[in-house]
């Protein structure tokens, strides 16, 4: 019986090393700047959350979180990219990102996708009621799906 527990306590402790070494692995091969650009993408999916939302009439229109939602999209679409968009973290060359190479080979055509989305946004931020939000979730979506389509990868697997 004590052998049975010893095995058993060894084979447990060792599984545990294995999964923490995994998962650290894991988290450990994200390059700095992919994972900041994804948080970015994160944050601009979790407002744009909150204006589909609102448009639907899931959320009550409440003008503060309407203009915060907007500004926020608005202010992350316009950061500065050097930072982020390094060259060589593209698909394929970094863990995790989807970024398609197309980024750097038409850096003008990413940044002007970029600004559609900033513009987007702005038309938002003094939205009055709900309908007015939902008026502006077309061209809101657009600019996101236009900038995937082109710039945006498949899932990573």
């Amino acid at each position: 019986m004590k052998l049975f527990t010893k095995s058993l306590a060894v084979v447990g402790v060792s599984a545990a090393i294995i999964a923490t070494t995994a998962l650290a692995d894991s988290h450990a091969k994200v390059n700095p700047a992919v994972a900041a650009r994804q948080s970015q993408m994160q944050i601009i999916g979790y407002s744009i959350g909150i204006l589909g939302a609102t448009a639907k009439g899931e959320m009550e229109f409440n003008a503060e979180m309407v203009a915060s939602a907007a500004r926020n999209i608005n202010a992350l679409a316009q950061m500065d990219r050097a930072s982020l968009w390094i060259d060589g973290t593209e698909q394929g060359a970094e863990a995790g990102s989807r970024a398609k190479a197309e980024i750097w080979m038409d850096t003008e055509g990413f940044d002007k996708k970029m600004q559609a989305l900033a513009d987007a946004s702005a038309a938002l931020i003094d939205a009055q009621d709900a309908a007015a939000v939902g008026a502006g979730m077309g061209a809101l979506g657009g600019a996101c799906k236009d900038c995937h389509e082109t710039f945006r990868g498949p899932k990573n697997e």
